[in-house]
């Protein structure tokens, strides 16, 4: 239950938890992706200006001395709005927050796509000078299977246009997103729409199949078959070695990656990163199982920390425990517990 005077959306990116939230539009115009179920069960719409004007205004009093220099832009599509009110109503939000000095928002493809090259300019002149891009994948193939609306020209198009604008752009893909069946093409297709758009940031996530979404029925339905942890450590391995002319900083992002420390700038730390990812391949196979189930657990958070004794025994306990009752599962338990998180 909300308990501001002003209305909050239910997900926003995780850099964004010291931010100021502000709500354009309630839930997702698509809605259809076969992997999300984020907005499930919520109809979109749109907020009027002066609604939004309301809030912000409301914000303000609630938080009365408190100063925000960050704001993200909630929920998931707010270059729907007119362009001349979305102007309108960043020229607002400064003038409430004058201390702000980012302001963001999701960027969806099928959107931006609309907007002009003056249109993204206006916009960042007014104040949006950072959008998070749900890329998910630069496959074509993978994005139909998954139903994103969107092609990978689109995704390229739009995330340059921003850019061009002055917009700094993180683009956010999904490790495992194309199953054993399309892992080489994702990787390989995602990599080159990534070097094309040599976004600021590169996000990392991996996929956690969610009961009810459609990837789960395709999962069912024997469409859409799980990796293992090492395979989808493997099409990671894939994507960075085919990450080529680009000053991006990448990192594993999120609690669901397995190797937190792969993370880096490129080019000069793209070595080092395939160096980590190696490590982890090179691991005999009880210990890269060891270190996979404590990760998930939450127990370890880097290679390094199986060096800790007790962690180390810490695991192992856990890992004879499941192993009793789930000794051929150990996979569909990894992938268990990371569905969980996301």
């Amino acid at each position: 239950m909300n308990s501001t005077p002003f209305e909050l959306g239910p997900i926003r990116p995780v850099d964004e938890a010291e931010s100021l939230l502000i709500r354009t539009t309630r839930g997702c115009p698509w809605n259809r992706c076969e992997f999300c179920v984020n907005y499930k069960g919520m109809p979109f719409s749109m907020r009027s200006l002066d609604e939004v004007k309301r809030d912000i205004v409301a914000a303000a009093k609630y938080y009365g001395d408190e100063t925000f220099e960050t704001c993200f832009l909630q929920d998931g599509d707010s270059f729907l709005m007119k362009t001349t009110e979305l102007v309108a109503l960043l020229t607002f939000l400064k003038q409430t927050f004058p201390k702000l000095k980012r302001i963001s928002s999701y960027g969806r493809a099928q959107t931006m796509i609309r907007k002009s090259v003056q249109e993204m300019q206006a916009i960042c002149q007014a104040g949006l000078n950072k959008l998070y891009c749900g890329m998910e994948s630069g496959s074509d193939k993978v994005l139909k299977k998954v139903n994103k609306g969107a092609t990978a020209a689109d995704i390229s198009t739009s995330s340059r246009r921003a850019k061009d604008a002055g917009m700094s752009i993180s683009e956010f893909i999904i490790l495992g997103l194309g199953g054993q069946e399309l892992w080489e093409e994702h990787a390989r297709e995602t990599a080159k729409v990534l070097s094309e758009i040599n976004p600021h940031f590169i996000r990392v996530l991996t996929i956690g199949v969610k009961p009810g979404s459609g990837l789960h029925r395709q999962m069912e339905a024997g469409e859409y078959t799980l990796q293992t942890e090492k395979n989808i450590i493997e099409e990671q391995r894939l994507l960075i070695e085919d990450l080529n002319g680009i000053t991006s900083h990448y990192a594993n992002h999120h609690a669901v990656d397995l190797l937190m420390e792969v993370r880096g700038q490129f080019p000069q730390d793209k070595s080092r990163l395939i160096a980590i990812l190696d490590r982890y391949l090179s691991l005999p196979e009880e210990d890269r199982i060891h270190f996979t189930l404590g990760k998930r657990l939450g127990i370890y958070q880097r290679l390094d920390d199986m060096g800790t004794a007790h962690l180390h025994k810490q695991v192992s306990a856990k890992l004879l425990k499941i192993r009793a009752s789930y000794s051929d599962k150990l996979e569909e338990v990894f992938h268990d517990l990371r569905s969980q998180i996301v």
